[in-house]
């Protein structure tokens, strides 16, 4: 005998389609396209130079999945900057686990920070924040959290774990940070920008990190 059909109550229901839309999982691989062309266009055009049709081009994607990952041009560069900073000051270097000596630790902070300073993209951004009315008052703030104010921030966290620790005396740890990355900068950074002499050999570098790292540490090593 055969079965009677389902009730309309027992039958499956059609599969839906997948969501789409604003919370739909990001394609990693084109947002890490999307920065490396606007870390390179923003540096070699400056930020009122380039497009966000340039950066999904340079890119190879379409404008729609630029503003899709970013929303706008600010918060473009904004990450640009950030993705800068992180690739050549990763958190791990401001992380108090790591072994070796605090002399160690610091000349590897100085050098990536220096290197990072240093760096043709660097300059060239340097030199498009300087210009008037080139870029306005937000966008540099923008710029400043993204990049030196993070690093500062980590650094003087570290310093603070490290005060704890005894193994440094530091009083205000903030402005400590701002002494230390300043002295990395040194002469060289500004004679950079202004176009007087291109990045140094190993050697001489090797010698300004060393030679700041031990005056810092004069100044705030244990006593």
């Amino acid at each position: 005998m055969a079965s009677p059909p389902p009730s309309p109550s027992r039958r499956k229901s059609p599969a839906k389609p997948a969501a789409s839309g604003p919370g739909r999982p990001k394609d990693l691989g084109k947002r890490a396209a999307i920065l490396e062309a606007a870390k390179q266009l923003f540096a070699r055009e400056g930020f009122n130079g380039v497009s966000m049709d340039q950066i999904a081009a340079e890119a190879g994607v379409s404008k729609l999945t630029v503003y899709s990952h970013f929303g706008d041009k600010d918060a473009l560069f904004a990450a640009a900057v950030q993705a800068k900073c992180a690739e050549m000051l990763p958190d791990a270097l401001f992380e108090i686990e790591l072994t070796g000596s605090v002399r160690d630790q610091l000349k590897a902070i100085g050098e990536a920070f220096f290197a990072l300073i240093t760096s043709e993209e660097a300059i060239s951004t340097h030199r498009m924040m300087m210009v008037p009315g080139n870029i306005d008052d937000r966008l540099k703030q923008t710029f400043w959290e993204a990049g030196p104010q993070r690093t500062h921030d980590a650094f003087a966290a570290l310093l603070q774990a490290l005060v704890a620790k005894g193994e440094l005396d530091v009083p205000d740890v903030a402005i400590a940070s701002v002494q230390f990355f300043t002295l990395i900068k040194g002469e060289v950074h500004a004679r950079m920008t202004c176009g007087l002499c291109s990045q140094p050999g190993p050697l001489d570098r090797r010698r300004h990190i060393d030679a700041t790292v031990d005056m810092f540490l004069r100044a705030y090593g244990r006593r």
